[in-house]
């Protein structure tokens, strides 16, 4: 069983309530749009970390993550990118291989809205945990928490902080 903390648009931004949660995983996804690469260095200084970037960073952020990073995590097979859309919405850069060879956990960040919904047509789960930094228009910063277990993905969590 490996316990996830899925966070996405730091925007630069990391503090101590972060890294409470980041201590408590077994691994951290970042969806992409992290902004300084302190922000990595800080969650990679206690736990493994997987990530993306995004449409804000930088050649060294591109350097050191993938635009799209697949792989397993116990027996589930996971996607994760920055700019993915949604099911229904996919962005077309994705859209083609999703429905050819969807994975069971398709991770997004971008929009900063917190979204977690099944793909009633590809079997997959679809899961956006809003923006954990402070820049850009959403009220309540989110990030995501699960388990997964084999096959199972359970104990979906959903942490709050306030903006400002």
């Amino acid at each position: 069983m490996k316990k996830i903390l899925l966070l996405s648009d730091t925007h630069s931004y990391i503090d101590e309530k972060i890294l409470k949660y980041v201590k408590q995983a077994d691994e951290v996804w970042h969806a992409g749009d992290i902004g300084d690469l302190a922000v990595t260095d800080a969650i990679k200084a206690f736990k493994p970390l997987r990530a993306v970037y995004g449409n804000i960073d930088d050649h060294e952020a591109r350097r050191e993550f993938p635009l799209h990073n697949r792989f397993m995590c116990e027996n589930v097979d996971v996607w994760i990118t920055h700019i993915g859309g949604y099911p229904g919405k996919y962005n077309p850069s994705v859209r083609q291989e999703l429905y050819a060879n969807p994975p069971k956990i398709f991770i997004c960040g971008h929009s900063h809205i917190l979204k977690v919904m099944p793909d009633k047509t590809t079997g997959l789960l679809h899961m956006n945990p809003g923006a954990v930094g402070k820049h850009g228009f959403h009220k309540v910063r989110t990030m995501l928490r699960f388990e997964i277990d084999g096959e199972k993905i359970e104990n979906l969590e959903v942490i709050e902080f306030e903006k400002r």
